[in-house]
């Protein structure tokens, strides 16, 4: 377990693997200053004797994870009004390398998610929250999952335009169902908005999802899961939303929710510019196995996979982003910048954020996660400043 700490200094990171945007660079160094990346090379690091040299014996340097739907951590829910307990959530995905997050919020009725999307703004306004993503409530009940089946709406342009406006900007994206009446209507509305449409929850056939993304949906919500199987005469949405080069694809890595066969043909037929891992994780993420709510239902959490209390079904996760970029790697058998790429790059393309952070590039926000030989988080760097560490890596002056 990492444990949290804060503190700033320009200093320089050397002898690690650093993931580099087009490749692993052996004996690397990333040098920091002012919060930022100041460079990134080989061999020996430029710079006088006072400078503060972090040798971290060989460990693989990646950009700082961020995580595009995830709804808690740490015991803490982001459905909630609390804002204390919301930075729980965020502080427990930071120990393990997250350093953006877009807080996401299952369904429950509007004026209650007005009142969250209020809560959440206030944090995303602090910088503690890269923005909000709604999940929900325009889903379908023949796959809501782990949603309230009584706070689920046919989209129409007031309750749209309602939610939007409680977020003063702050929402990023919707999840809906586009086979819903209203449903490709309300796509075109985000869209124009400037907010990103994401088709999940959907028991759409293609006819009823190629309009969608003809109006603008960009995104598949954690493919495969909640949505209608992919048939070989009925592509549905696992079809239709891998196959189009204009959708990215989620994928909840945690090796429950997807076979780590079907992770490899997923990730290998979107590739690089396509595919983004996710945690999708609740409030028993990163804390103990029992009793817990997502939104307003209740869930068990056994051995760290959470099912919803009544029925079973899977009820998100307890997925980190570090395990989803370990699994990536060991489990389904990619490349180390492959998982670079699923974890740090295309999230931030997706969150339009990608010329401020989401590689390990001069000028760029220094987001940094050291890890392991087991792929597991020693330090995290957050804009310039260590959050958590294991004290692994040797400090030097």
């Amino acid at each position: 377990m990492l444990d949290d700490v804060k503190h700033a200094a320009d200093f320089v990171i050397t002898g690690g693997r650093v993931a580099a945007p087009d490749r692993v660079l052996d004996d690397g160094w990333l040098s920091v200053a002012d919060g930022r990346i100041a460079a990134v090379g080989t061999g020996t690091p430029p710079g006088g004797p006072d400078l503060q040299r972090i040798d971290v014996g060989g460990a693989l340097v990646v950009p700082g994870f961020i995580d595009t739907h995830c709804h808690g951590g740490g015991g803490g829910s982001f459905s909630t009004l609390d804002p204390d307990e919301m930075l729980t959530a965020v502080r427990a995905h930071r120990r393990h390398g997250t350093t953006t997050t877009l807080a996401s919020l299952v369904s429950d009725p509007v004026d209650l998610l007005t009142e969250q999307i209020a809560a959440l703004r206030e944090l995303v306004q602090d910088g503690e929250l890269a923005g909000i993503h709604l999940e929900g409530p325009f889903i379908s009940r023949a796959r809501c999952g782990a949603h309230d089946p009584n706070t689920l709406l046919e989209p129409d342009t007031g309750t749209v335009e309602k939610l939007l406006r409680a977020g003063h900007g702050a929402i990023r994206m919707v999840t809906l169902a586009p086979e819903l009446n209203g449903g490709v209507k309300a796509v075109r509305q985000l869209a124009e908005s400037g907010v990103t449409a994401a088709i999940g929850h959907t028991d759409g056939v293609a006819d009823q999802l190629v309009p969608a993304i003809d109006a603008g949906a960009t995104v598949a919500t954690h493919l495969f899961n909640g949505m209608r199987p992919l048939h070989h005469r009925e592509p549905g949405p696992v079809g239709v939303l891998l196959d189009d080069e204009r959708v990215t694809v989620e994928l909840i890595c945690d090796l429950v929710h997807l076979h780590p066969t079907v992770v490899r043909l997923a990730a290998s037929h979107a590739g690089r510019g396509r595919t983004v891992l996710i945690t999708d994780a609740m409030s028993a993420t990163d804390a103990a196995d029992g009793r817990y709510t997502l939104g307003r239902l209740e869930v068990d959490v056994h051995d760290g996979v959470a099912t919803l209390a009544d029925n079973g079904s899977l009820a998100g996760s307890t997925l980190t982003m570090d395990n989803a970029f370990r699994n990536l790697v060991k489990g389904a058998k990619l490349g180390v910048l492959d998982a670079v790429r699923a974890t740090s790059g295309r999230p931030a393309e997706l969150l339009g954020v990608a010329d401020r952070t989401g590689s390990l590039r001069p000028g760029l926000t220094a987001d940094v996660v050291v890890l392991d030989d087991d792929l597991r988080p020693v330090k995290v760097l957050r804009r310039g400043e260590w959050v958590a560490e294991v004290g692994r890596a040797t400090l030097s002056t």
